[in-house]
């Protein structure tokens, strides 16, 4: 049949054509507030979406030798939720913030699901968008904050013999709710020692 095992096509993630400039003032800016500000390691985190996808589809089929354009089955499948991963730079894996598609709290596990207690036990924040998307939203952006970084900064503040007025550093993307005047309004006032940090545009 002249077929081969293929992987299947799709578009490549744009990277801006200046990223090297781009990255290195972010590198710069970075370096420059940890500097002047003391910031330890464990002071400076980063956090990043992803999209976790319920039936994940196979990225490999068989199909006729040369052909350019591929498909699988399942590809195109949308049912998802985002969890919000946050590292600090010294290692510590944070709590994991998960948003789900909804209104409700029907939108979120049942309280009865295999291991939902043992997530809770481990600060695991599920939250529904109440939205149609499953992507962040101020409301659950707040959430995060309140639940898992602030509180995060503030123990390592402690166990580091260090005053609350600390700064600290929160790394994230250029998501349009992150780079909004109105989360970081909402930052500035609830959480003014937390200094927001952005991963240039298309450079995650």
């Amino acid at each position: 049949l002249d077929w081969s095992e293929r992987h299947a096509t799709r578009a490549a993630q744009k990277i801006p054509e200046n990223w090297e400039e781009l990255c290195k003032h972010s590198f710069l800016r970075l370096a420059y507030t940890i500097k002047e500000e003391d910031i330890p390691s464990a002071l400076y985190i980063n956090s990043d979406q992803t999209q976790v996808v319920y039936a994940q589809g196979s990225q490999l089929t068989w199909a006729k030798t040369g052909a350019k354009q591929i498909s699988t089955v399942g590809n195109d499948e949308k049912r998802a939720f985002t969890i919000m991963v946050s590292i600090s730079n010294n290692g510590t894996v944070l709590p994991l913030q998960a948003i789900y598609q909804g209104y409700s709290k029907g939108s979120r596990p049942s309280q009865s699901a295999p291991n939902y207690e043992n997530c809770i036990s481990a600060g695991f924040q599920f939250e529904h968008s109440n939205t149609k998307t499953y992507w962040s939203t101020h409301t659950t952006m707040h959430s995060l904050v309140d639940n898992i970084i602030a509180p995060y900064f503030e123990q390592k503040k402690q166990e580091l013999g260090l005053p609350q007025m600390q700064k600290t550093i929160w790394q994230i993307d250029v998501w349009s709710v992150h780079r909004s005047e109105e989360f970081q309004s909402w930052m500035k006032i609830h959480h003014p020692t937390i200094g927001l940090h952005y991963v240039p545009g298309g450079c995650t």
